[in-house]
């Protein structure tokens, strides 16, 4: 089985964000770069099933420079090649537009499962997973906790509300793979040294069939135009205890004259 995983380049959870001057982007200084945790899921289980029955695993990622590191992290662990489509220059590209082209170099590539997160930390936008499969003419399924392969097909198990759905899809299709579907592995020292030896090969968007002024820029279909950080906790009041009564009769008036709920 051939497989792609799709994976994003994003600032480490723990790091502190700060906006940029422009306004409509990160300061970018100081901050720790990963690979997207919900696509480590997606990485291994393609690992796990490579291992398992054979077949290759791709890396591919849209980005600056910067993920590179992130494709040769990918190949420390077991994939066998690792593909980076450039920006060259782009301006904001929103979501439809990763997806086209991530599209566009998947469409040049054998597959059988195309592997990604179910979202990617930073936007939680969660709707490449629907657009890759959309522009790929592919059936998906999202928020996969549990794989299992059939002949032609795979009963991916997703959790729903109160219930576990289980869902048979044809292959080839799309897998968003979420918490719980595995526990990713760490590099091992073999394998970093053997990704140093690993081709990395770096797309423009023309190589991926799109035309760059199409999807960024004033043409992209959802732009940010101010970004900010959430408002600053207020500090915790401690109400005594000692007198419930009085306690009490404190917490109803913090509630009614300054929190303004009731």
């Amino acid at each position: 089985m051939n497989h792609i995983v799709c994976f994003a380049y994003v600032p480490d959870t723990e790091t502190k964000i700060r906006v940029a001057a422009n306004g409509v982007s990160i300061d970018e200084a100081d901050v720790k770069w990963i690979v997207s945790p919900y696509d480590e899921y997606a990485l291994e289980e393609a690992l796990r099933t490579k291992e398992a029955k054979g077949g290759t695993v791709t890396a591919v990622t849209f980005g600056p420079a910067r993920a590179d590191t992130g494709r040769r992290e990918c190949l420390a662990r077991g994939a066998d090649e690792a593909i980076r489509v450039a920006e060259d220059g782009l301006g904001q590209v929103d979501s439809l537009g990763v997806a086209r082209l991530l599209a566009g170099v998947i469409r040049t590539l054998p597959h059988d499962v195309v592997w990604m997160g179910n979202k990617g930390v930073g936007t939680d936008a969660q709707v490449l997973v629907p657009m890759l499969a959309e522009l790929l003419d592919l059936p998906h399924v999202n928020l996969v906790t549990k794989i299992e392969w059939k002949d032609g097909a795979v009963l991916a198990h997703r959790e729903i509300e109160g219930a576990e759905e289980i869902v048979e899809m044809p292959l080839p299709g799309v897998i968003g793979a979420t918490k719980g579907l595995n526990e990713p592995r760490y590099a091992s020292l073999k394998g970093i040294m053997a990704a140093k030896k690993k081709a990395i090969a770096v797309k423009t968007p023309a190589d991926a069939g799109v035309d760059p002024a199409g999807i960024s820029g004033d043409a992209a279909h959802v732009r940010w135009t101010k970004l900010e950080l959430p408002p600053a906790r207020q500090a915790v009041k401690l109400v005594p205890g000692d007198d419930p009564a009085k306690a009490a009769t404190e917490l109803l008036r913090l509630l009614r004259d300054e929190a303004k709920v009731l």
